[in-house]
């Protein structure tokens, strides 16, 4: 399932507008983002956001942060990290 439809289908179950849910979701200088910009990422016309915001969607969706990362197509920073840190061989074997 895409992003945008996790977070559309998520929202919706519970009860939450756009408008309340863009609200609750602050970008790192402290605004919250623009029900437009919610509105475009539910309907995958955007990219999938950063990390900062993808945990503020799983906590306010109460979503696995993980699932999330993982439907937006990126890995989190800590295992962004063990793969620049480690030996090829022992990052496969982590993945499998």
């Amino acid at each position: 399932m895409p992003f945008g439809q996790i977070i559309a289908e998520a929202r919706k179950k519970l009860g939450i507008s756009q408008k309340e849910l863009a609200e609750r979701i602050k970008k790192e200088d402290g605004e919250p983002i623009s029900p437009q910009y919610l509105n475009d990422i539910e309907r995958d016309r955007r990219n999938p956001p950063s990390e900062h915001l993808i945990a503020q969607f799983a906590k306010e969706l109460k979503l696995s942060k993980n699932y999330l990362m993982g439907a937006a197509g990126t890995l989190p920073d800590e295992l962004r990290q063990m793969v620049n840190d480690s030996d090829p061989q022992d990052v496969e074997r982590a993945f499998q």
